[in-house]
């Protein structure tokens, strides 16, 4: 009866054909020649296509040494020494002192072959060594292109590389920028990935886009012109890179312009939800003054108008509705303008209270739409600085800065500190500013103010106070409405700091 042994399969870098490389095809038909000769038949064939660094997880390898450990196969062929494990010997003596056999093929090695043994042993080691130095040597060289400022690697989505490493836009650079300004814009991720799609923009894979795609490009710095670097292996996340005086260095060719960097920063800030984006208020096709307010105590569903009434939208669609809810237009439009006239002229101005502070940002919001947007702007900013600061610390305990971004830390935190020191004053300078409330204040000049405004206005008027109304279903049908006991409203509260 043929014994049974396990090939293991080794390249040193990822290749475009995974692990169907070409090596992997050599090397099998090699270990498939062996277990012929010396007759075994093959169980498994393990295929690690991974980087050459010596501490790099190996999936496929740690699953062929746990088969041999549980003694699920008797043997593991391998071509080469320096295939099968560059951490040395000491990895290669413990599976040698539980007696599994070990073939290395190309340097006619076989650990059931006492001679052997030492040998084996010495060659781990040399491996080992020789890994360590080329990965010295690799990392000496890609630090001194990246103090250069030379991309290493494929140039980036939007951008393409010149002989000298430096960055140029390509084809694909609008679709970038374009991109960026739609999520600062306020446009989700999500939604910015379907427009791109149905707009036949190419994607870095060539596939439909996606909103991890679009995440990754709003916060890559290579964006804004500057060198990146992934943390480590684990974070893989691209930060600005810094070079020993801890700086960041610019890898976009002389001439070449990034996207606007408060572009960016906006962009970043509105995914993040730290600030609104610049979509704003459009003119839509509402006509009638409580349309998107109310909501069916039933299922959830919005009440747009049908007929004479406002009726839950979900059951006028045919979905299920436990208790559909439905309302004479006049008659609840009446109950809310009284309820709202009542409630927002008895709040108390100069007592600040809650409602009158909501009131006072939608009403400055709606009076003074640049102002405020610039006011929401520099908040924001706040908002992202703080934030950046306890990343900064977050990363720090989670050992990120433990080796050799660490020397850079304490250089990062005073720019993150400066960083919000600016922004909380410029946020300083742009609020508190006075809101003239006057009419809120007086009931006849409400009542005023409403009497002469026009349906666009009115609906503002309301949703200044009002967040959502909630109705439920009538007690039996043809009843009088009674908006105290149907109408649940859902006022304004102040914006969180």
């Amino acid at each position: 009866m043929e014994q049974e042994i396990d090939l293991y399969l080794r390249r040193s870098k990822i290749t475009r054909e995974g692990v169907e490389a070409l090596t992997f095809k050599t090397q099998e038909e090699r270990g498939r020649a062996w277990a012929d000769q010396h007759g075994y038949h093959v169980r498994k064939v393990w295929k690690d296509n991974l980087s050459a660094w010596t501490d790099v997880k190996r999936p496929d390898f740690i699953k062929a040494l746990g088969a041999l450990r549980r003694k699920e196969v008797p043997a593991l062929w391998c071509y080469a020494v320096d295939r099968f494990d560059r951490q040395g010997a000491g990895s290669v003596i413990q599976l040698l002192d539980s007696g599994a056999r070990i073939i290395f093929d190309y340097e006619r090695l076989d650990s059931a072959v006492q001679r052997d043994r030492e040998r084996i042993i010495s060659d781990a080691e040399r491996a080992k060594t020789v890994s360590d130095l080329l990965s010295h040597r690799v990392r000496d060289t890609k630090q001194g292109q990246r103090r250069r400022g030379e991309w290493l690697g494929a140039a980036p989505f939007g951008l393409r590389k010149d002989k000298s490493g430096k960055l140029h836009h390509d084809k694909h650079w609008d679709t970038v920028v374009r991109l960026i300004t739609d999520v600062a814009d306020g446009h989700a991720p999500r939604a910015v990935a379907q427009r791109l799609t149905e707009a036949r923009r190419e994607s870095p894979r060539g596939g439909p886009w996606n909103a991890s795609t679009v995440r990754r490009i709003v916060h890559n710095p290579v964006y804004e012109g500057w060198q990146v670097v992934a943390f480590s292996r684990k974070y893989t996340w691209p930060v600005a890179y810094r070079n020993e005086a801890g700086e960041r260095v610019r890898v976009f060719a002389d001439g070449v312009e990034p996207v606007p960097a408060e572009l960016v920063a906006r962009a970043r800030r509105v995914h993040a939800g730290h600030q609104r984006g610049t979509l704003g208020s459009r003119v839509g096709k509402a006509s009638h003054l409580l349309t998107d307010l109310l909501r069916c105590a039933g299922c959830g569903a919005k009440m747009p108008t049908s007929g004479r009434s406002y009726v839950c939208n979900g059951h006028a669609m045919g979905k299920p509705c436990p208790a559909p809810a439905s309302a004479m237009k006049a008659r609840i439009e009446e109950y809310v303008y009284a309820e709202w006239l009542a409630k927002v002229s008895s709040a108390d101005v100069a007592a600040g209270d809650p409602l009158m502070i909501a009131v006072a940002e939608r009403w400055a919001a709606l009076t003074a739409p640049e102002e405020t947007e610039a006011a929401h702007e520099a908040l924001a900013a706040v908002k992202a600085a703080e934030a950046a600061i306890e990343r900064l610390a977050n990363d720090r305990a989670k050992g990120i800065y433990d080796g050799a971004m660490g020397k850079h830390f304490p250089r990062l935190v005073a720019e993150a500190e400066e960083t919000l020191k600016e922004a909380q004053a410029t946020a300083d300078a742009l609020t508190g500013r006075n809101v003239d409330l006057t009419m809120f204040d007086d009931d006849e000049l409400l009542q005023q103010a409403w009497n002469g405004a026009d349906l666009p206005m009115r609906r503002d008027l309301l949703r200044v106070a009002i967040d959502k109304i909630t109705v439920t279903r009538a007690d039996r049908r043809g009843a009088p409405f009674d908006g105290d006991a149907r109408c649940t409203i859902e006022w304004a509260t102040p914006e969180e700091d």
